[in-house]
């Protein structure tokens, strides 16, 4: 699980070149899950399987604060 991976891809923090490369020179078998908003367009490519997820509703917009073990 590469939680947020995507961001951190997003604002440069890591190499898309290299992040590639380590994840196509994985353990055949190997199931890897990438997280996170704007997934670069080259990930997009190398990937198996690309899901979006939309807003439908949401506690904050009743004026739910975050949740210690929840969303944080």
């Amino acid at each position: 699980m590469l939680d947020e991976l995507n961001i951190a891809l997003r604002y440069e923090y890591l190499d898309i070149a290299r992040v590639l490369a380590d994840l196509k020179a994985r353990r055949p078998g190997l199931h890897v899950c990438v997280t996170g908003r704007n997934a670069h367009p080259d990930l997009i490519d190398a990937a198996d399987l690309v899901t979006e997820m939309t807003l439908v509703k949401h506690p904050f917009q009743q004026g739910i604060k975050a949740q210690r073990g929840i969303d944080f």
